[in-house]
Parts: C-alpha cells; sequence; structure tokens
C-alpha cells in the first residue's frame, strides 16, 4: 500500500542532506502554502501573494483584522511544530492544546487552548463530534491510542488516522481544522517526510472522505488523499534533490 510512498522516501534520504539554500527555499514555500491553503479551506479570503504579504508584515486593504491574524497564527504554529520536531519530543495533549492556543491567539483568547464547554457541529458534515463532557476521556483515548496501536500504523496511515480520530472529536470550539492539519504534518515530519498541503481546490474531496470515515469507520479515501499528498511532496523534493 505504502511500496511507492517508502521507495520516493528512500530515494530522498539517499540525496540527504540537501544544500542549505534549497531546504531554505523549499521551507518558505511549503510554508506560505500550507498558511494560505489551512486557511483558505475554513473561509479566510486572502490570496495565496496577500498571504505572501502578509507574512512580510505587510497589511492588506480591505481585509479583516482576523484574517491578518490567522496568517500570523499560523506560521508561529508551524515554527512550533518545528520545534517539537526538531527536539524529538513525544506527541502530547499540552502541546496539541499549544498548537490550537497559537491558532486563536488574539482572534478568540477565551478558548484558546481549552477544549469546548458546549456542543458543536461540522458544518456541512452528518457526522456530530461528542459531547463536550465527553472530550477529555475522547482525548486521553486518541493518545493512548497513538502511544500504542498506531505507532505499528505505517507513518502515513499513522498522520492520516490521527488527522481523522481527532477532527472527530473536535475538542475545541475553533481551530480544529487548522490543528488537525498541523497535527497530521507534525507526525510526518516526526517520520522524516515533508509536510503535505491540502489544497482548498480538493476541499471537498477532503471534507467527503472526512465524513466517511466518521460515518462509516471506513478510512481508506481519506488515506488515499494524504498518500497522494505526500507523493506530490516527496516527488517535489526528490526533484530539486538533484
Amino acid at each position: 500500500m505504502f511500496k511507492e510512498i517508502d521507495e520516493k522516501k528512500n530515494l530522498l534520504d539517499s540525496k540527504r542532506p540537501l544544500s542549505s539554500h534549497t531546504l531554505k527555499s523549499l521551507r518558505e514555500k511549503l510554508l506560505l502554502e500550507w498558511t494560505y491553503h489551512s486557511n483558505a479551506i475554513e473561509g479566510n479570503t486572502l490570496t495565496l501573494k496577500e498571504t505572501k504579504v502578509v507574512l512580510e508584515g505587510i497589511t492588506v486593504g480591505g481585509k479583516t483584522m482576523r484574517e491578518h491574524l490567522e496568517v500570523i497564527n499560523h506560521r508561529e504554529a508551524i515554527l512550533y511544530v518545528e520545534e517539537i520536531v526538531g527536539q524529538g519530543e513525544p506527541l502530547t495533549e499540552w502541546q496539541i492544546k499549544n498548537l490550537q492556543r497559537l491558532i486563536l491567539k488574539g482572534i478568540d483568547d477565551e478558548y484558546a487552548g481549552q477544549y469546548r464547554d458546549q456542543q458543536v457541529f461540522i458544518s456541512g458534515a452528518v457526522h456530530v463530534p461528542p459531547a463536550s463532557l465527553q472530550i477529555q476521556e475522547k482525548m486521553e483515548g486518541l493518545m493512548k491510542w497513538h502511544d500504542g496501536a498506531a505507532q505499528k500504523l505505517h507513518p502515513v496511515e499513522r498522520a492520516a488516522m490521527l488527522h481523522v480520530i481527532f477532527v472527530g472529536i473536535h475538542p475545541f470550539i475553533d481551530g480544529n481544522g487548522r490543528t488537525a492539519r498541523l497535527l497530521l504534518n507534525l507526525e510526518l515530519m516526526k517520520a522524516g517526510f515533508p509536510p503535505i498541503i491540502i489544497k482548498t481546490e480538493n476541499r471537498l474531496a477532503y471534507y467527503d472522505a472526512l465524513d466517511k470515515a466518521h460515518t462509516t469507520d471506513d478510512y481508506f479515501d481519506f488515506i488515499e488523499l494524504i498518500k497522494t499528498e505526500v507523493n506530490h511532496t516527496l516527488d517535489l523534493y526528490v526533484s530539486v534533490a538533484g
């Protein structure tokens, strides 16, 4: 199931270390596109070019303060993911809360880093997340799964499943989607994969695959979607590695 991905990753590993200039430009490209697409999926109207100038510290006229903060905050969350990976830290609930806190910083400080205390619904989805009183138990179950059975899975499957289960719990009032995609890439990067980008033009397939997983326990479509993006990013890295 993951043979092609493993072959590409082995090829990339054989070309490492990549030049510092190549790595820097790849990182800047992915940081920009990851931020743009993850925010756009959630309704942020800044274009890719506008996102770039906001990251450079320039204000875009006609756009809300929230949209600007979503860009700046997402960059900070990516830097935090890179820090966790660099230090080889195990995944914890505290880290997950920190990621979401960074996403909502200055936007909704009351609920930043806090599990929700009320019922929420996922727009357009059949699946209804669990009641707020179940959040702590569900998150503890997620961490137990991650530290146990999940470690026997291929890293790409584990990352995809982490995303699916987390979104199903929907533990926060806001920022669940962005946090889930950060967790997805955190898991991939820990295993030595480059981060992937779920593009806004694939939003419908992404949402459909998530809802199918949550309502039927059939994870195939979502894992295939993630595999496709992992292949794309590996192709990009291998192509510039020479």
